[in-house]
């Protein structure tokens, strides 16, 4: 009785229970009993360690995880050369404070909503694209992801893609990216709009790319000399959290979503990355997540990028 109860929650959550026929035709009642095991299981193997992460019943409970999977972790990681601290002696030299997050500093938009879109990895870009902009003095505009997303080649837009590969595209053509009031999302590839080029609009100088694996608090020195950065993460555990701080049950190495780390926290016993998802604001903790800092965590150390404006 109890299994049927938070299913119905679950149905009116999300306006009808035949809204939510996942895309491989498996009835979503099965995947959710599936997804309460599964949650029982990841809360029950830590259940003392101080500010473990929580899982729990949220919008993606109804699909089974091979569905999840493709249809929200379409980011491809890519081998990236190892962080030449040498080289970067006005990064390595910087002092870390105990607390930093961009969001403090009004230069962070607001979580948005990749839907069943597959384009995490324009998503990333996008946000920090807009944040180092803001950074730069800038007004914090809210940028189009669909203009990724409809013309970035070597990318499948909604099917998946590269944030470095995007990032190539913007340096390389000089891409003008422009608000998405005039080119909003719409969760689907579309035709790409071109734009004069006296059009208004936000565009990059450059971009660096890095595996910051070993030594994160490099990463994080990075983080507050660049802006916000993109990483690409295993975020197959992610579909279950709520909230708390990952620090398990997410491998290196399968790496498979792109996200937007804006701070990191040190001050209690668990230090922990800061990270916007795409994935709403009813996901985790108001569309964050929080993932151990150290140890390489999800892979999130792996695959970084920050922009230049």
């Amino acid at each position: 009785m109890e299994l049927w109860r938070l299913w119905l929650l679950c149905c009116c959550c999300w306006g009808s229970c035949a809204a939510l026929t996942p895309p491989l035709g498996r009835h979503p009642a099965a995947a959710f009993r599936e997804s309460l095991n599964r949650q029982r299981y990841l809360n029950s193997l830590f259940p003392h360690e101080n500010s473990t992460a929580v899982y729990g019943i949220n919008q993606f409970s109804y699909l089974f995880p091979e569905e999840f999977k493709a249809i929200y972790l379409r980011s491809s990681p890519s081998r990236l050369p190892r962080f030449p601290a040498e080289e970067y002696t006005s990064i390595s030299n910087l002092s870390l404070p105990l607390k930093f997050d961009w969001r403090d500093k009004h230069v962070v938009t607001q979580v948005r909503n990749q839907k069943t879109c597959g384009g995490c990895w324009a998503f990333s870009v996008v946000g920090a694209v807009e944040s180092v902009c803001a950074i730069k003095g800038q007004p914090l505009e809210v940028l189009s992801v669909q203009q990724v997303i409809d013309c970035s080649y070597s990318n499948y837009g909604c099917n998946g893609g590269s944030p470095l590969n995007a990032l190539y595209w913007l340096n390389k053509l000089q891409v003008k990216l422009v608000r998405d009031s005039e080119y909003p999302f719409q969760a689907q590839n579309g035709l790409c709009r071109y734009f004069s080029d006296s059009h208004s609009g936000s565009s990059i100088k450059g971009y660096s790319a890095y595996d910051f694996s070993g030594q994160e608090d490099k990463m994080a020195k990075a983080l507050l000399a660049l802006g916000p950065l993109i990483v690409v993460v295993d975020a197959m555990s992610w579909q279950d959290y709520l909230g708390g701080i990952i620090q398990h049950h997410c491998s290196s190495g399968e790496s498979n979503h792109a996200v937007l780390v804006t701070g990191f926290d040190k001050t209690g016993s668990i230090p922990y990355w800061i990270v916007r998802n795409s994935w709403g604001t009813s996901w985790g903790i108001d569309g964050y997540v929080r993932v151990k800092m150290g140890g390489n965590i999800c892979g999130i150390a792996d695959s970084v990028s920050a922009v230049f404006v």
